[in-house]
């Protein structure tokens, strides 16, 4: 709170948290929410505008083509459908909405109907807008924030020793190019990653290190869903205690960031209202994807609840 930051050379500190009593981490790192974050929580909710067929290998990723999962496929979405979704979502509370695609990158038309979209909704929404379209060029990272986009979502998934074990078709080091090539475009940046792929604890410390590193200001925390045709299809789920010490830990690595609840908030009690006081200030929210199970309304109600905002 008096402005020293964890790093690198910290690491047998950052180790203790792992076994000290979790309701003393949970503790510390709801201080510092509380001190960073105040009581808002931000929430967020996307659409999958473009589904399946993906090219990549991620050996978590139910939309690639490697894979066998059973999974819809459609291409781009049109305008209003898009559109529509927004403004429902920002009715019923939502701060921001993310257009999200499946792909190595979103590039021709489909990346020219993205922009009119994202102009469509500029226009008539007063939402945040986020994109998620891969391994884009500054140049086209650029369009997407003159059309209105003010953040780029890119996961770096897990730490940098970790990921060739999880995707061998890119590399950690083009997901950094990227999210530094938004950064460059003038676009805040949500980077974040997934938990139980087999990772150990310190390729979870690595991970919030270099996401405070690159300055990443919303850090969403994925509890794996394993999904039946992936490659982690059969790995066991976290448990509750372990998602809410990671959740604290990030909080401690990265104080002043949102780290953001995604995929596997059902895995914990009462949908995560725990990580909302020792750690977490933002989540996904809304039926979709595998955060399904949460709605909008719901989550209004639980942090009326406890005693938070999000507007």
């Amino acid at each position: 709170m008096d402005g020293y930051r964890l790093k690198r050379s910290d690491l047998d500190f950052v180790k203790t948290l792992v076994t000290l009593p979790l309701e003393e981490v949970q503790e510390g790192a709801g201080m510092l929410q509380k001190h960073f974050r105040g009581n808002h929580v931000d929430f967020c909710t996307i659409i999958n505008a473009r589904s399946g067929r993906c090219s990549e290998n991620c050996k978590y990723c139910a939309q690639a083509s490697c894979h066998h999962t059973g999974c819809e496929e459609y291409g781009f979405l049109d305008t209003r459908t898009i559109v529509e979704t927004a403004r429902a979502d920002q009715e019923a509370g939502a701060n921001r909405f993310a257009v999200v695609t499946s792909g190595r990158a979103l590039s021709g038309q489909d990346f020219e109907k993205a922009l009119t979209v994202y102009r469509t909704m500029k226009k008539e929404l007063t939402l945040g807008l986020c994109a998620s379209h891969g391994i884009l060029t500054e140049e086209a990272l650029r369009r997407l924030k003159d059309a209105g986009v003010s953040r780029y979502h890119h996961n770096i998934e897990t730490s940098r020793r970790f990921f060739p074990k999880i995707c061998t078709s890119h590399t950690f080091e083009d997901r950094i190019r990227t999210i530094r090539a938004a950064q460059r475009a003038g676009l805040s940046v949500c980077s974040g990653g997934i938990i139980g792929m087999g990772e150990s604890w310190e390729d979870r410390m690595d991970m919030a290190f270099t996401l405070q590193e690159l300055g990443i200001e919303s850090i969403p925390i994925n509890a794996l869903m394993a999904i039946p045709g992936t490659v982690l299809e059969g790995r066991p789920h976290l448990t509750e205690e372990e998602i809410l010490r990671t959740v604290a830990i990030f909080r401690y690595i990265v104080p002043t960031a949102h780290i953001r609840l995604a995929a596997g908030r059902k895995l914990m009690k009462d949908h995560g209202a725990a990580a909302f006081v020792s750690g977490a200030s933002a989540s996904i929210t809304g039926n979709m994807l595998t955060t399904s199970g949460t709605t909008i309304k719901e989550d209004m109600e639980m942090i009326q609840k406890l005693g938070l905002v999000n507007h």
